[in-house]
């Protein structure tokens, strides 16, 4: 009899694994449990379809549910929500149109996902509160942008100063939380002609990037008329039944809308009713091969932790490579062929504008001295092409390394819009993943050409100025 592979969840890691199984085993039963509509699609992409420049949420789906039925012979069944697992029994119960359905498994993923995290705030259940943590989250979003811009939400008659110099202004809105999404929020709300209050309640946006990067990235956002409010701590939501302000310790600041981008935690209630151990992180803990402590059940993607390759311990890092990667491991092993999920970095990029910048490893002190590194810091600002190249503007790199072997630890980087602070961090990455020192990084052979580079690579200056700091 042929074995069976469920899936609990259809999004990256879901369809990796389910897709990757079947691809390796044509004869193992894969079946995949999705409570929403959408699967395999780019939550990343989300910002970019409420600011327009996306135009079909369709878009941001990689494969259709048709397709994984209908080509891939995975059955697919969405509409349905695992409520439960029995880990005894080997089967998940779901529940689907009212109907209870029990499908029994040989190897289960649980792949959950991560939800956004509301603070602990009075309002947040007003109208006009938005998060941004699915397809629905998104479409809720582009259909105000589009009722705003045609007059219809608009609760301010006084639209604020900002007003005054923004075409098609439509009014005062504040997005909650100065990271990833916090910052891809303002600019696309601010693309479409609001006035845009970010609240921060640290003293700089971006907390896993340098300070640098986090000042270049805030400047950037002043100029282009996001009002930053650093080290703000929002007390509440106003409003009666819809939000009308938000509420520091300090100011009231009328907005019409509020968008909570404070972060997301992993969903792990089901796996912990299945007694499922979560680690240190609050995520799902697993070995490499991402199995839990619960016989051929495993954890993937943004509901799981995963191994830092610069410290060795546990982290949480909710991003969708490792998602698809670990996704795929699992596939591979219950197809037969057991595949580490492999480490990660921490590795991120963000847009903000016309700025770039990206990250990887590790940067904060405290946090290398907990792993038994002693840090050295350095920044550097490099040209990003020839000097001559009539063309191009310049990379700022704040490296980190071990000051006793010289280990390198961690970078931050940031420029102009296509300017390479992105790509150059993939030149970072490698060498943290070979566990590299600083030494051998500032000898890597990396490419030059007038319209690309320097013949000194940014990330070679900083090596170069970060090893003398060392020796």
């Amino acid at each position: 009899m042929n074995e069976t592979f469920v899936v609990v969840g259809g999004d990256a890691a879901g369809m990796s694994a389910a897709s990757k199984a079947k691809r390796d085993d044509p004869d193992l039963e894969v079946v995949v449990f999705e409570k929403g509509e959408w699967v395999s699609y780019g939550a990343c992409g989300l910002p970019y379809y409420v600011k327009g420049e996306i135009q079909s949420l369709e878009s941001l789906v990689s494969v259709t549910p048709e397709e994984f039925r209908d080509e891939r012979d995975i059955d697919l069944r969405t509409g349905h929500e695992v409520v439960g697992i029995d880990p005894d029994r080997r089967e998940v119960l779901a529940e689907h149109d009212g109907d209870d359905v029990i499908q029994s498994y040989d190897h289960l993923l649980v792949a959950t996902g991560a939800q956004a995290v509301a603070p602990p705030i009075e309002g947040t259940d007003l109208a006009g509160v938005y998060t941004l943590g699915s397809m629905s989250d998104g479409k809720e979003l582009r259909e105000y942008v589009a009722r705003a811009r045609d007059g219809e939400s608009l609760q301010q008659p006084d639209r604020g100063p900002a007003c005054r110099y923004l075409e098609d202004c439509t009014g005062p809105v504040a997005v909650v939380g100065g990271g990833y999404v916090g910052i891809e929020m303002a600019e696309a709300l601010a693309a479409n002609g609001f006035e845009v209050n970010l609240f921060q309640r640290g003293e700089r946006v971006l907390k896993g990037f340098s300070d640098e990067t986090s000042e270049e990235v805030a400047e950037h956002l002043r100029d282009r008329d996001v009002v930053l409010h650093l080290e703000a701590d929002v007390r509440e939501l106003s409003g009666a039944d819809e939000v009308d302000a938000v509420l520091t310790a300090e100011d009231s600041i009328p907005v019409d809308m509020v968008l909570l981008g404070t972060g997301v935690r992993p969903r792990t209630d089901l796996a912990e009713d299945a007694g499922i151990d979560l680690g240190s992180t609050g995520a799902i803990a697993t070995d490499a091969y991402r199995e839990t402590n619960v016989p051929d059940v495993y954890a993937a993607g943004d509901c799981a932790e995963a191994v830092h390759v610069v410290t060795g311990e546990p982290t949480y890092v909710p991003l969708a490579l490792t998602a698809n990667r670990h996704g795929r491991a699992v596939g591979q092993t219950v197809a037969g062929r057991p595949t580490e999920g492999g480490d990660v970095a921490g590795t991120a990029a963000i847009k903000a504008f016309d700025v770039e910048a990206a990250r990887t490893g590790v940067l904060d002190h405290e946090v290398a001295r907990d792993a038994g590194f002693d840090p050295v810091t350095e920044t550097i600002t490099a040209k990003s092409r020839a000097g001559y190249y009539p063309a191009g503007g310049s990379v700022t790199v704040t490296m980190t390394a071990d000051r006793g072997s010289g280990r390198l630890l961690g970078a931050s980087l940031v420029s102009e819009y296509g300017e390479g602070a992105v790509h150059r961090s993939h030149a970072v990455v490698a060498a943290l993943e070979e566990g590299a020192t600083v030494f051998d990084l500032e000898n890597y052979d990396l490419a030059y050409a007038p319209p690309f580079n320097t013949t000194w690579d940014p990330v070679l200056v900083a090596a170069k100025v970060l090893s003398g700091s060392i020796r």
